[in-house]
């Protein structure tokens, strides 16, 4: 798909200067560069939102079930 976009004169000039040196056209280092953009944020929502979620939890199993694992631990040979 063809598509049309503003970029700043000298982000324009350094693309162009990796294309020339990497031998790729422009369409092809754009379209490489948007896709590792999308990669790298694509589970940014997610992440986002699993954060959320466990910073809103408790991260204590309460103290019965540390009164219990102190129990098994001096049962356990070491």
């Amino acid at each position: 798909m063809k598509t049309a976009i503003s970029i700043p004169d000298p982000v324009f000039q350094a693309a162009e200067t990796l294309a020339n040196r990497l031998g790729v056209s422009r369409s092809e280092l754009y379209s490489k560069a948007v896709e590792a953009f999308i990669e790298k944020h694509k589970n940014q929502g997610v992440t986002e939102k699993l954060n959320e979620i466990y910073s809103a939890q408790s991260n204590s199993l309460g103290e019965d079930y540390y009164q219990l694992q102190r129990r098994s631990i001096d049962q356990d040979e070491w």
